[in-house]
C-alpha cells in the first residue's frame, strides 16, 4: 500500500528556515504529482505547493518567493524548503500523492514558528 512519511518539522524563530521531507513507498513515484498541504488550528487544510513528475511546480500565493518544492525521483522523496518563516506559517504540514482519482496522505509534521 501507499505510504508517505514526513519529517523535518519543528520549532523555528520568525525569519528562520526549515526543510521538510516526505519519503514515499508503494507507488511508482516518478509518475505522480506530489504536494504539500498544511492545516492550522481551527482552519481548513490548504494547498502549499505541488510538483509534477516532470518537475513543474505550483505554489499558493502565501508560499511564493519563500518556499521551494522539489523532488528526487531516485529517492522517492519530495522536499519543501521553507525560508523567511512567519508565525502564520505555523501548522501541521502534510505530504500528498495524487493517485489520479484518489489521494494518499502522510501523517503530518508540526511546524511552529515562534520567538
Amino acid at each position: 500500500q501507499v505510504q508517505l512519511v514526513e519529517s523535518g518539522g519543528g520549532l523555528v524563530q520568525p525569519g528562520g528556515s526549515l526543510t521538510l521531507s516526505c519519503a514515499a513507498s508503494g507507488i511508482l513515484f516518478r509518475l505522480h504529482t506530489m504536494g504539500w498541504y498544511r492545516q492550522a488550528p481551527g482552519k481548513q487544510r490548504e494547498l502549499v505547493a505541488t510538483i509534477t513528475g516532470f518537475g513543474n511546480t505550483n505554489y499558493a500565493d502565501s508560499a511564493k518567493g519563500r518556499f521551494t518544492i522539489s523532488r528526487t525521483n531516485a529517492k522517492n522523496t519530495v522536499y519543501l524548503q521553507m525560508n523567511s518563516l512567519k508565525p502564520e506559517d505555523t501548522a501541521v504540514y502534510y505530504c500528498n500523492a495524487d493517485l489520479g482519482g484518489s489521494a494518499s496522505w502522510g501523517q503530518g509534521t508540526q511546524v511552529t514558528v515562534s520567538s
